[in-house]
């Protein structure tokens, strides 16, 4: 799925053999529109593929997380006011599940910490107005992190995402990608 993307703010260290993406972030990198801090950032790494109708991405990653808001994941993007990042990101000094949904302004939204904070999967499934985060450190058990409102749109851009708004230097890899029709799952289905 790798070959299919194409980067908004490339990093300058970065490498893919079409299965694995590597990626160091560049410094000062965040996505964040306005809410409470005032300020607007499109500058974030994110490697999106262009999908047309619902859909279900999933994603591996793997990364040392270590700084005050480091966070890699998966994006969908409509534009730079409509878009959702979900993941890990490093929160009161733990790896916690998180996303920021924007609809003109930026929500944020965290969750329990992971326990193993350095690798996980992550899905997000949009469809009929809506969207779908569910989060795995197993592969097995799939809970959700987050159901909410997405806008209808003509298409969507899907991809893996990272961000480092306190340093630059994060590690990642991608693998596993893979973009389907929507998953049609009960919503506390866990599998």
């Amino acid at each position: 799925m790798f070959d299919s993307c194409q980067w908004l703010n490339e990093p300058k260290i970065w490498s893919t053999d079409g299965r694995e993406l590597s990626v160091t972030t560049d410094a000062n990198t965040d996505f964040w529109r306005g809410t409470y801090y005032g300020f607007f950032r499109h500058s974030g790494h994110f490697f999106g593929a262009k999908v047309i109708g619902d859909f279900t991405a999933q994603i591996r990653v793997k990364g040392d997380f270590k700084e005050l808001y480091d966070q890699a994941g998966l994006m969908v993007l409509i534009d730079d006011q409509r878009w959702i990042k979900a993941g890990v990101e490093v929160n009161d000094e733990a790896v916690v599940s998180s996303s920021v949904l924007t609809n003109g302004l930026s929500d944020w939204a965290v969750s329990s910490a992971l326990t193993r904070g350095n690798e996980f999967w992550l899905r997000i499934t949009v469809a009929q107005g809506s969207v779908r985060v569910q989060i795995s450190e197993d592969y097995i058990v799939w809970p959700l992190v987050r159901l909410a409102a997405f806008p209808v749109a003509e298409h969507y851009l899907v991809g893996p995402m990272c961000c480092t708004p306190e340093r630059r230097g994060l590690r990642l890899s991608f693998s596993e990608f893979i973009v389907g029709p929507a998953l049609k799952k009960e919503l506390h289905d866990l599998s």
